[in-house]
């Protein structure tokens, strides 16, 4: 039985529209002011883990659909990156969405989305522990898919008699 590491090491992942949607559920903002390097330090900190990296994934609409969140995201990413974040960005991609008004007319909007945000993350997250740069896994999002990724990061520290 390996014995448990003193301090353990954590790396922590965010899934950042998902956070943005969470906190706007959770309290009502309708601006992204989290600031996740505290957030990832308050929560490892707690527990007594040395955060060892800090990453960060989101999609970011391009300066021709929103011009003003192109430039929030960007410059958001751009200060995170100097605060040591690892920044994984992409551009969303859009499609029309019809929705039916209670006066029965029929509207479309373009909506936006995230495509590999998750499996970027996902990637990252089970790459790191195959390589051992971690000894705890704290990923911030409501995607249940991620379960799975948790389920291959288990069975990776038991290959490797973690």
């Amino acid at each position: 039985m390996p014995l448990e590491p003193k301090v353990k090491r954590a790396s922590v992942f965010f899934d950042g529209q998902n956070l943005y949607h969470a906190v706007k559920d959770a309290f009502s903002y309708t601006f992204p002011n989290f600031d996740p390097v505290k957030l990832a330090h308050g929560i490892c900190d707690n527990k007594d883990w040395d955060v060892c990296s800090i990453n960060f994934y989101t999609g970011v609409p391009d300066v021709t659909d929103n011009a003003f969140w192109h430039s929030f995201w960007t410059m958001k990413l751009d200060v995170l990156g100097t605060k040591g974040v690892q920044v994984f960005r992409r551009s969303l991609r859009y499609n029309n969405k019809e929705y039916t008004c209670p006066s029965g007319e029929v509207i479309s909007i373009r909506v936006g989305n995230e495509k590999g945000i998750d499996v970027r993350l996902s990637i990252d997250a089970v790459r790191m522990a195959r390589k051992n740069e971690y000894d705890v896994c704290v990923i911030f999002s409501q995607d249940q898919d991620l379960s799975e990724v948790a389920d291959e990061i288990k069975n990776i520290s038991i290959e490797q008699n973690r």
